[in-house]
């Protein structure tokens, strides 16, 4: 509990600050007066106690109404945090021009008349000069007038079609030492579905769809598969059923942060009672004598923040319960990819989920910073190790995906 009241606080904090400052620069330059700021302040405000309703009344408000405040709630913030980024963006950029420009100002100001100069007298009916203060007010307006639609669509668009905008990606990995008769074999990654209020029934039944359609021999589940309420541990056990029966080797689940957020033994006992495989530090042999490869799991590097049982991830250990390991090809699940500098070497693939593929991207991403590593999405190779990084099927935080659709992926081993 005093982890989420910190998290909320920061999070209060961070969106109060962005509200205030895109607040004051709208106000300043566009002189709205009383009545314009007392609405535009209302509408920051409600913007964010919206969202942070829709997760703290969760249990006590039925889904039906609370969906669209949390959503409306993710608009109004997730617009204001844009454009307060943008803004920063051309105010840091425009430094160095304001600071030539006063030194400029000042050379001139200073400069002694040169009494020896003839007087020119200027040309009859010219144009007066541009007032170099207008010219730059009407920058620094259109500047922010751009910023705050940017930020308006971006969010809007976001809420309403990006977070519902299913990819089914594919991609392939060699793996040194897989037998030919595996080559082909299909793993099928479903990742950070976070089920909860805004991931309910229609969007597992999307999963289904995709899951099928992507035919795999075994499906893995790399983690954060609730959001926080254990309340939906019997969809996620409904989830898994539905979604066994496209896959001939069953279902292979590693746990994530939100798992444990919601309780790591609820989330595990909803997987296996659905009749998948948890790997926590553990591991599986795929295939049969003649041709198999080791499936490694590990727990999440989070897992000691909330639950004291928790080790962490502990490939050692991984490798030890499964003694065949040594002599197959290895493919590993960790939610988190930060994990893999520690299994580069060691391993043929890693498959991760966890960043979102940064969920909302402008041009720019601020998800390298917040993480402390370089893997947001997609493929990276390291000491001979692959690793592929799943943007994830849901949301975390506000409802929004912006430059980062959430994906199921299709991953063919090869030989």
């Amino acid at each position: 509990m005093l982890r989420v009241v910190i998290f909320l606080s920061v999070l209060l904090a961070l969106v109060g600050s962005a509200s205030v400052y895109v607040h004051r620069r709208a106000t300043r330059l566009f002189g709205l007066g009383p009545r314009a700021r007392r609405a535009l302040a209302a509408v920051l405000a409600a913007g964010m106690v919206a969202l942070v309703a829709s997760r703290v009344l969760e249990r006590s408000v039925a889904a039906g109404v609370l969906l669209p405040v949390g959503v409306g709630g993710a608009v109004v913030t997730v617009a204001v945090m844009i454009a307060a980024v943008l803004l920063g963006m051309i105010e840091l950029v425009s430094l160095p021009a304001r600071w030539l420009s006063r030194r400029a100002r000042r050379a001139r100001r200073a400069a002694p008349p040169d009494a020896a100069a003839e007087p020119v007298e200027p040309p009859v009916a010219a144009a007066a000069p541009a007032d170099p203060s207008s010219r730059r007010v009407f920058l620094e307006q259109a500047t922010t007038g751009s910023a705050l639609v940017i930020g308006a669509v971006s969010s809007t668009y976001g809420a309403l079609f990006g977070r519902h905008d299913y990819q089914l990606e594919e991609t392939s990995f060699v793996i040194p030492g897989l037998s030919r008769r595996l080559d082909g074999y299909t793993l099928v990654q479903l990742s950070d579905v976070h089920l909860g209020l805004f991931g309910g029934e229609a969007e597992m039944r999307v999963a289904e769809a995709l899951v099928a359609r992507a035919r795999p021999d075994l499906l893995v589940l790399t983690g954060d598969l609730i959001d926080h309420d254990p309340r939906h541990a019997d969809a996620l056990g409904r989830l898994v059923r539905r979604l066994a029966a496209h896959a001939r080797d069953g279902v292979v689940a590693v746990p994530g942060n939100h798992d444990y957020h919601t309780g790591i033994d609820v989330v595990v006992s909803a997987l296996e009672r659905a009749g998948a495989v948890v790997l926590r530090n553990g591991g599986r042999v795929v295939g049969d004598a003649g041709a198999s490869f080791a499936l490694l799991g590990l727990d999440d590097p989070w897992g000691p923040r909330e639950d004291r049982r928790s080790v962490g991830p502990d490939l050692g250990v991984a490798l030890a319960s499964l003694p065949a390991a040594a002599d197959l090809p290895r493919v590993l699940l960790c939610h988190n990819p930060g994990y893999f500098p520690d299994a580069a070497g060691k391993v043929a693939l890693q498959l991760s989920g966890h960043t979102h593929g940064g969920q909302i991207k402008i041009g720019v991403t601020p998800a390298p910073l917040i993480l402390r590593h370089r893997y947001i999405a997609g493929r990276y190779a390291r000491a001979g190790t692959g690793l592929y990084v799943n943007r994830g099927f849901g949301t975390a935080g506000p409802p929004v995906r912006v430059g980062a659709p959430p994906e199921v992926t299709r991953i063919v081993l090869t030989t």
